[in-house]
């Protein structure tokens, strides 16, 4: 619902625009505030207020306030709250904190399970056969890459990750089928990630995209993980769809060790045991 609020932003009339930025700014106190107080915070008359809520879509006022009331209840509270230069402190704690939980919880909410367990079960085909599996992403996404590998690694998984251009090309090019291969992209544009994606798709590899719904990448795999947030690429740098694709990653990973089951149990208790004297006691 407010997404479709912020798409509707450009075609409404200024005076509109002043309510729809006063639901996105607090959607809460808007389901529950009189059309009186309303029309005195948005600078707008009342009748104003209820033209806003049809042209958006609703029968009215109570209408709208009614199903706005139910979207904040099913856990995203609102969409993405850019932080802007005079921000207090507090402020921007706010923002960033909720404006990472908004975009778990809708991926909770719309995510596939479909998906996961199509990656989840080529991930442990490639296990059970031996055979590669590898991660690759540039910039940021090839941080996400290096987590993904140490959380596969620890689970007794041939994986390696690759965040060089040149490299993913010739080890998708040393990949068959029975191997898997995963390419994290927050744009699903990079030429590099793409390239990669299509030599390893034509060699045979199963190839699991994690990246932006709609993008080349998405079309290039054979799963798709959709990695969609509120997050614009001209403002600061993306952390909420980092932190979104490493919940992903963490996903696949919890999946896949409880798949294989109690084997794995030995391994790190064994590793735990080891890694003791590496700490002060």
């Amino acid at each position: 619902m407010l997404d479709r609020i912020k798409a509707s932003l450009p075609s409404l009339a200024p005076a509109e625009q002043r309510v729809a930025r006063l639901v996105l700014a607090d959607p809460r106190a808007f389901a529950s505030l009189p059309i009186t107080e309303l029309a005195s915070r948005s600078h707008v008359s009342k009748p104003t207020v209820v033209r806003f809520c049809r042209s958006v879509g609703y029968d009215g006022l109570l209408d709208f306030k009614l199903k706005l009331a139910g979207s904040v209840s099913e856990g995203v509270p609102f969409i993405h709250r850019s932080v802007d230069v005079d921000d207090k402190t507090g402020d921007v704690m706010v923002k960033v904190i909720d404006n990472t939980v908004a975009a778990f919880l809708k991926y909770r909410n719309d995510s596939s399970p479909v998906a996961i367990d199509k990656a989840v079960t080529a991930l442990l085909g490639a296990y059970h056969a031996g055979k590669r599996i590898e991660f690759f992403g540039v910039g940021n996404s090839g941080i996400e890459a290096q987590d993904a590998q140490h959380k596969f690694f620890r689970l007794g998984l041939n994986s390696i990750a690759y965040s060089d251009g040149h490299m993913q090309v010739m080890s998708a090019t040393l990949l068959g089928p029975g191997d898997c291969v995963v390419v994290i992209s927050n744009s699903g544009r990079t030429r590099d990630l793409m390239d990669a994606c299509d030599i390893a798709r034509k060699n045979g590899a199963t190839t699991i995209v994690v990246t932006a719904t709609a993008s080349p990448l998405a079309a290039a795999g054979h799963i798709h993980l959709t990695a969609d947030h509120p997050e614009g690429y001209d403002r600061y740098s993306p952390m909420v769809s980092r932190l979104l694709h490493l919940m992903i990653i963490d996903i696949l990973a919890t999946c896949v060790a409880l798949r294989i089951g109690p084997t794995l149990q030995p391994l790190l208790k064994e590793m735990t045991n080891n890694l003791r004297n590496k700490r002060y006691a």
